[in-house]
């Protein structure tokens, strides 16, 4: 059977078009998916407006959930109707980092192509063939919608896990947006008191709905100080930030106390040096570290979050548009007020 597809592509700063493609036969490891919802993340965001410059054309869109329309002959893990997660940032496999199972550091991560005239995840289009271990079935009652958000749950899982939290922990949580919301909700399966601050009134009421046990309103208190003072002077447990701004990465460490991790989720635009003292660090034996990207493992918890409602989405989705009206969907998503903007790519 052959099949129509329509791509959008990014061509440079806002400059997006649609391509079509005609996908006639997939490999005997390859599985045919119908894309049914795609979010626009913040690096489709930026590629839009020019600030990450990818190799273009690029077709954008990496938080993906379809159904299977078509296997190829050696593939069975899926079958045709099955509902299922997609994961587009693809590894290798046979890098050192891929081999010593640390698959979401391999130097091939970004690089990805699922079209057969441009690269890129290609997640914004109708149609989409992938590889069979890219391919993550879930129950079919699932609402897809929530499961475009594997990918983002699977980063702030892999964040989480390098927190190594432990039950009645103090975490901080820096930032109410999608991932700072994720966190929160990841934090209290794990046991902890979670303290989120972020500046925005309405995002620190949906962080509250989701679980934080404290919000503080950073723009009207010293959030340092009013972390120490929870804590009775000690500083928190864990602190994870997830806001781009690199002023906001001092005070993170300032919020941590002796022994505690500092995990910095969130890329930072534009990437300016901070000041601290490297004793602060010696001294405490707190650790500062990074967390970029899911490991298969992470992806497939993910999965099983939301397969089973353990992790519920709904509140962070803002909104829907078609294919067809992508580009209001990037000015939608733009806005500080929204969390997720799903493509209904196939309505």
């Amino acid at each position: 059977m052959t099949y129509n597809n329509k791509i959008a592509i990014f061509e440079g700063a806002e400059k997006l078009k649609y391509i079509e493609e005609t996908i006639e036969e997939i490999k005997s490891n390859q599985v045919l998916v119908k894309i049914d919802a795609t979010a626009i993340c913040t690096m489709e965001q930026r590629v839009y407006l020019g600030k990450m410059k990818p190799k273009m054309p690029f077709a954008g869109g990496h938080e993906v959930a379809g159904h299977v329309i078509q296997c190829g002959g050696k593939v069975s893990s899926v079958s045709n109707g099955d509902v299922v997660a997609l994961r587009l940032l693809t590894n290798c496999g046979h890098c050192h980092y891929c081999r010593t199972g640390n698959d979401n550091q391999c130097k091939t991560a970004f690089i990805a192509k699922f079209h057969q005239t441009v690269g890129g995840p290609g997640g914004l289009a109708k149609y989409i063939i992938v590889e069979e271990k890219n391919v993550y079935k879930v129950n079919k009652d699932v609402d897809v919608n929530y499961l475009s958000l594997t990918e983002p749950l699977a980063c702030c899982i892999h964040s989480i896990n390098r927190c190594d939290i432990n039950f009645g922990d103090d975490v901080v949580i820096i930032g109410a947006g999608i991932m700072g919301v994720f966190h929160t909700m990841l934090a209290k399966l794990k046991g902890a008191r979670v303290i989120v601050t972020e500046v925005d009134e309405e995002r620190l009421k949906v962080a509250k709905d989701n679980g934080a046990d404290i919000v503080i309103n950073s723009s009207k208190v010293d959030a340092v100080q009013y972390i120490k003072d929870l804590t009775d002077g000690r500083g928190a447990d864990v602190v994870v930030n997830t806001v781009a701004i690199s002023k906001v990465a001092e005070d993170a460490i300032k919020m941590a106390g002796k022994l505690g991790r500092e995990v910095f989720y969130s890329s930072f635009h534009p990437d300016n040096p901070i000041d601290f003292s490297p004793n602060s660090i010696h001294y405490s034996e707190a650790i500062v570290t990074g967390s970029v990207n899911p490991s298969n493992k992470d992806f497939l918890q993910a999965t099983r979050l939301l397969s089973s409602n353990i992790i519920n989405p709904e509140s962070l989705i803002s909104g829907h548009v078609s294919l067809d009206n992508l580009e209001n969907g990037i000015a939608e998503a733009l806005r500080p007020d929204t969390y997720r903007i799903i493509v209904d790519c196939n309505k």
